[in-house]
C-alpha cells in the first residue's frame, strides 16, 4: 500500500492530515468561541495559552500538509464531475489552505503586537515575536483573526455541504476517497 495519493484516493497521509487538522481546528473554535465568557483566573490564561499552542500546531501541520500535496500530488476529479465544479472545488481546496494558515498567523501576529508576555509553544520552547508592541497592528491582527474565522466557518460548512451532496445525491466517491478504506477493500 503506498502513502501517496493515487488519481482516485487520497493516500493514508494526506488523510491523517486532513482529519487531524480538521479536529484540532475544531477544537481551537469552540474554545475560542468560549474564551471571552471564561472568568480572568489562571486557569483563563492556560487555556488561552493552550490555544495558542494547538493554533501553531496546525500553522505546521497544514506547512507539511501542502508540502505533502505538492509531493504526492492530488486525485484526478470522480469521473463525471464537470469541469466547472472540479474548478471550485480545486479553487476551494487552495483557499481553505490559505485560510488556515492565515488563522494562526493572525493570531501570532496579535500575541505579538499585544506585547503580552512571551509565547510558548506548550510551554517548552519560546516563539519568536513577528512584530513589536503595536495597538494598531494588534487590533488589525484581532479584526482578521474573528473575521478569517467565520469565513472558514462558511467555506468549511460548504465543503462538507458538498462532500455531502455528492455522497448522498450524486452517490459517487468524493467522500469516501477521504475516508480510510475498510479492510478487505
Amino acid at each position: 500500500m503506498s502513502l501517496k495519493n493515487t488519481v482516485d484516493r487520497w493516500g493514508p497521509v494526506s488523510q491523517f492530515l486532513h482529519w487531524l487538522i480538521m479536529l484540532l481546528i475544531l477544537g481551537l473554535a469552540i474554545v475560542g468561541l468560549s474564551l471571552d465568557s471564561l472568568p480572568r483566573s489562571p486557569k483563563y490564561f492556560w487555556v488561552y495559552d493552550l490555544h495558542k499552542s494547538v493554533g501553531l500546531t496546525v500553522l505546521v501541520l497544514v506547512v507539511l500538509r501542502l508540502a505533502w500535496r505538492l509531493y504526492a500530488g492530488s486525485p484526478r476529479p470522480v469521473a463525471g464531475t464537470p469541469a466547472w465544479q472540479a474548478a471550485i472545488a480545486g479553487a476551494t481546496h487552495w483557499v481553505l489552505y490559505g485560510l488556515i494558515l492565515a488563522m494562526p498567523l493572525s493570531g501570532w501576529l496579535y500575541d505579538s503586537a499585544s506585547g503580552l508576555r512571551p509565547l510558548r509553544w506548550f510551554g517548552m520552547a519560546e516563539v519568536p515575536k513577528l512584530s513589536a508592541p503595536d495597538p494598531g497592528i494588534r487590533d488589525f491582527a484581532h479584526e482578521a483573526h474573528e473575521w478569517l474565522f467565520w469565513v472558514l466557518v462558511a467555506l468549511v460548512a460548504l465543503h462538507v455541504g458538498a462532500a455531502f451532496y455528492h455522497h448522498i445525491f450524486q452517490r459517487d466517491d468524493t467522500l469516501k476517497r477521504m475516508l480510510p478504506r475498510r479492510r478487505g477493500t
